[in-house]
């Protein structure tokens, strides 16, 4: 291995050092203003729902001419559930459009189960977006807390049936509730009003859009300024998660504003909260190929939270929380809210950026923004996603796709691996008098460097011509990484039936029913042993002939693979395959190299010596 190689792979391992630190540096997510605070510890709620964040009670507005509205001395409230008789046990009802099959419940007119159609868990069943939070057996979506309570409203509602027409599919439910007087209330009355939520589907969209009215019961004259309420999407987002390691699933907590995409930071060591006085146009929860969007008509206040719960059957709980403030009007309160809750797909999200491309009729909303890479190398992965989806598009499969690209970026750079093999050859002619140089002047250095770059310059030659190509490769792989990571479609896409059924993961071939010490493996892979192989078989190659190999050069020949065989050992299966198809087109490019272009190039150089040119020996085999 030459000496501008062995530097080529040390300024390689330096870059892949620094890369993530530069980017969290230099291209860090934009700021948002939030206020991080920790939750005390002592009044940490039991259940995945307890409010996280108290509500304001808003001052009472004075009552209308001719009403006998009730003051209030600014108390908390609290609701009390007129009785019905008709409601005696929970019942469930489903609504199924072409994408999603939701299950609500008529405690609390909530959603249990949302369901992603054509989307597989782990499992083989439908992605599950709603997780359970409350015990085992369910878990609540959508829930509302009343006033300054901190529970959310889990009474028997009544429910008006599904209904379904050419265009829109609808469930609604209902409640009456009865304020109960506070004890220093002036000339109070109970006040009785009607909570309802109407959620409305469409037929083939993700969204749906969530109705919530407040009526006064049979009076106009109610006064309904308790404070106003709280709709809570929680416990947790799915699809269904051992723990969040940032690498198998994350979850990240967006807000949109400005035009801007804001990622709100919450310490994932300790449970706290993330309260949004900006008032987005939009929020977000997302993970690594799924997400949750809020698009209120009104911009409200935002809670995102995220602390442990160990009554839950996922002891992480994320959940957004939107504060709908008080009011100034009494009678009616009508708001109106959009929710989308489906894959993290540039394609599905760019639908709601024009009217006629979803079922709501939005436009401009960038929810897209959500899946858009991000970073220095964001455009290189821009354009290798999109010729790797140009490429399925041709071979419908994303495996030959991806080696397909290798091949395209291999072709590509052909030129830049043709100058460095050349500029190794060129390193080998100047070589000797390098070392007469260094012999002459080994006891001035200064001397020696005016020297050395005095025969560089004679030469025509530079010392980092032989590294620079290789080191210009390095941002494809960064860019690699990331696509195979994120890239929606790349999740459960199959390669090797049998083998390597998700691109997006890491393949095995056996998995262990505990991890191994040390490692902490949790299954044999097959594909980190056949990169150390082409890689080992790569050094072997691409070493020049007749050339000793002093330590360094063993290390980073033989060591260095096994090295990268523990750090790549876990990353997507696309990934390797990548590095893998790479290794072995470059020993193509060398073969050919060697057999067309050094020879010659060696014929034309002056005091090059006729061992030291890298080319095919054909009188005697290698054995390596």
């Amino acid at each position: 291995m030459e000496k501008n190689t062995l530097l080529a792979i040390v300024l390689s391992i330096a870059v892949l050092i620094g890369f993530y630190v530069v980017q969290g540096i230099f291209f860090a997510p934009a700021p948002v203003t939030q206020v991080t605070q920790p939750m005390q510890q002592q009044e940490q709620p039991q259940d995945a729902y307890s409010q996280t964040a108290p509500l304001q009670t808003a001052e009472q507005p004075p009552p209308a001419q001719g009403q006998q509205a009730p003051v209030y001395a600014g108390t908390a409230f609290q609701f009390e559930p007129v009785p019905d008789d008709d409601l005696v046990v929970e019942e469930f009802h489903a609504i199924e459009n072409n994408l999603v099959t939701v299950v609500f419940s008529s405690k609390g007119g909530d959603v249990v189960s949302w369901k992603l159609k054509g989307h597989k868990d782990k499992g083989g069943e439908d992605v599950e977006m709603v997780l359970p939070g409350l015990g085992a057996n369910q878990s609540h979506a959508f829930t509302v807390i009343l006033g300054t309570e901190k529970n959310p409203r889990t009474d028997l509602f009544r429910i008006n049936k599904p209904y379904a027409d050419a265009d829109n599919l609808w469930i609604e439910f209902s409640k009456d509730y009865a304020i109960s007087v506070p004890e220093n209330a002036v000339d109070a009355e109970p006040q009785i009003f009607t909570l309802k939520k109407r959620f409305e589907f469409r037929p083939n969209d993700y969204m749906c859009m969530l109705k919530i009215t407040l009526e006064g019961k049979n009076s106009s004259a109610v006064n309904l300024n308790f404070g106003g309420y709280m709709l809570s999407f929680g416990p947790q987002m799915g699809p269904w998660f051992e723990k969040l390691d940032g690498r198998i699933d994350y979850r990240q907590y967006i807000t949109f504003l400005n035009d801007t995409v804001n990622e709100v930071k919450i310490d994932s060591n300790t449970n706290s909260s993330g309260l949004i006085n900006s008032n987005p146009k939009w929020a977000a929860i997302a993970g690594k190929y799924f997400t949750f969007i809020a698009y209120p008509s009104n911009r409200y206040d935002l809670v995102f939270s995220q602390f442990e719960n160990s009554n839950s059957d996922i002891k992480v709980i994320s959940q957004m929380d939107i504060i709908r403030p008080g009011w100034d009007n009494t009678g009616k309160v009508d708001d109106t809210y959009f929710f989308y809750l489906g894959p993290k797909s540039q394609d599905v999200l760019n639908a709601y950026d024009i009217a006629q491309n979803n079922g709501f009729g939005h436009s401009g909303m960038k929810f897209s923004e959500i899946a858009a890479s991000r970073g220095f190398l964001s455009p290189v992965e821009t354009v290798l996603k999109w010729l790797l989806v140009m490429l399925y598009n041709v071979v419908r499969n994303y495996g030959v796709a991806i080696i397909l690209l290798t091949l395209l970026v291999k072709i590509l750079f052909f030129p830049l691996t043709k100058k460095s093999s050349m500029a190794t050859l060129r390193m080998q002619a100047v070589a000797p008098k390098i070392k007469e140089l260094q012999e002459k002047y080994k006891d001035n250095r200064q001397k020696l460097n005016m020297e050395m770059a005095e025969l560089y310059k004679k030469e025509g030659y530079n010392p980092l011509s032989g590294c620079l190509p290789m080191l210009l490769q390095i941002p494809i792989f960064f860019a690699m990484y990331n696509l195979f990571s994120t890239h929606f479609d790349l999740r459960s896409a199959m390669f090797i039936p049998g083998w390597i059924p998700d691109l997006s993961q890491a393949e095995y071939v056996w998995e262990f029913t505990t991890p191994l010490p040390i490692v902490g493996w949790t299954a044999l892979r097959l594909l980190p042993f056949i990169y150390v192989a082409s890689q080992l078989i790569y050094g072997k190659v691409t070493q020049v002939p007749n050339q000793k190999s002093t330590g360094q050069m063993k290390f980073m020949m033989y060591i260095m693979p096994i090295i990268f065989f523990f750090i790549l050992y876990n990353v997507p299966s696309g990934l390797l395959v990548y590095w893998i198809f790479s290794n072995i087109l470059t020993l193509v490019q060398q073969v050919i190299i060697n057999k067309y272009f050094l020879p010659k190039q060696a014929a034309n150089t002056v005091n090059v010596p006729v061992g030291n040119v890298i080319a095919p020996n054909k009188k005697k085999k290698n054995k390596w």
